[in-house]
């Protein structure tokens, strides 16, 4: 007890030593075991390495294939030619969680049809497809079957994705500033070898922002990198891109409507969705029918407006149409003007007028 003295014979004194360094004596112990084990293995180090990585293969080699007879996978085919073919390609990880049996879709991107523009409702199955494409094209070159009836593969030398919405605060970056930094990646490094995944690109920012945005990007990735891209959008102003690039080919994915209640049939077809059904999903998502019902009403007087404004903007269009063909003329024949002049064959005052009248015409021409 405290403040009393402590009475001890030889015996416990001799016990109590053990005791106390027991512990520290089996720590040692154990380290001299473990560095004795460690220096026997070092004289094998070389054919330990190499059995580990043969292991690690096998291991590899026996998962990939027991998960292609068990899951009903196929074997791909590379191709040299600039095509990629998928038909009824599934998803590996959600076809086996989920409890509805997985609707498999087909795919194709070749030299006549690069790009395909995905619309289609929320929940409709556009991120999916996406992935899924990315995921085959991956297990094909990994060494694995794939999940399909059929694949054809071409060379890709990279897979490119911009999917999801999230920001980098410590690094002071908005989730827009992360969109457009995946995106420029993207736009400065594909090539016309790789696969690029872009799903609704130009959402943190302003409607016309973003459409704007999301036409210059596909027009670019079609014109300029020509990749094997699909790209999703809720935009349904990009359906027009293949008016003007052959290699962008509309799909969607299809839902029905009865009523208030939507079904999401999770099959592509071709052509532009009528509509992202983004009502339909929110009540889904359980949001109250009041609002929903409020909501209905601002979009219809949204669509009354857009109506005016586009009758507006058609005589503006028309108008201003008029005035670019005429200036387009001009700075035509200023062109041909100046391709005209042999420099050759006129004397230093004759070039020195021709001067004076080109920079009166220019000047002209810049107002």
């Amino acid at each position: 007890m405290k403040n009393t003295e402590r009475f001890i014979t030889p015996e416990l004194k001799e016990y109590e030593d053990k005791a106390l360094t027991a512990q520290s004596q089996a720590l040692a112990l154990e380290k001299k075991l473990y560095e004795d084990l460690v220096a026997q293995l070092y004289k094998h180090l070389n054919p330990l390495i190499e059995i580990a990585k043969q292991l690690s293969l096998l291991d590899l080699l026996q998962s990939l294939a027991t998960a292609s007879i068990r899951y009903n996978y196929v074997r791909p085919t590379f191709t040299t030619e600039d095509k990629l073919e998928i038909i009824n390609g599934r998803h590996p990880v959600i076809e086996n969680v989920t409890s509805n049996p997985f609707i498999a879709n087909n795919i194709l991107l070749d030299k006549q049809q690069k790009m395909m523009l995905i619309t289609g409702p929320n929940m409709g199955g556009k991120s999916t497809y996406m992935r899924q494409t990315a995921i085959i094209a991956l297990m094909a070159y990994m060494g694995s079957f794939v999940p399909a009836e059929t694949a054809i593969i071409p060379n890709i030398d990279s897979i490119f994705t911009r999917i999801g919405a999230s920001d980098d605060l410590a690094s002071g970056r908005s989730t827009f500033m992360v969109e457009m930094t995946e995106a420029a990646l993207i736009l400065n490094n594909a090539t016309k070898n790789s696969l690029v995944l872009m799903d609704e690109i130009g959402r943190g920012t302003s409607t016309k922002d973003g459409m704007a945005l999301a036409w210059a990007i596909a027009e670019s990735l079609a014109k300029d990198n020509k990749s094997y891209s699909l790209f999703a959008t809720h935009y349904f102003e990009l359906t027009n891109l293949p008016d003007y690039i052959n290699s962008i080919k509309n799909v969607h994915f299809s839902a029905l409507k009865n009523g208030e209640n939507i079904v999401f049939l999770h099959n592509i077809e071709d052509g532009p969705a009528q509509s992202s059904y983004g009502l339909e999903v929110a009540s889904l998502a359980g949001v109250p029918k009041k609002i929903i019902s409020n909501a209905k009403k601002h979009m219809g007087k949204l669509k009354e407006i857009a109506s005016q404004n586009t009758n507006n903007e058609g005589d503006k269009t028309l108008a201003t149409n008029n005035e670019e063909n005429i200036k387009l003329q001009q700075y035509e024949d200023f062109i041909n003007e100046v391709l005209n002049i042999n420099p050759d064959n006129i004397s230093a005052r004759a070039a020195l007028d021709i001067i004076y009248n080109l920079n009166q015409k220019a000047k002209l021409l810049a107002e």
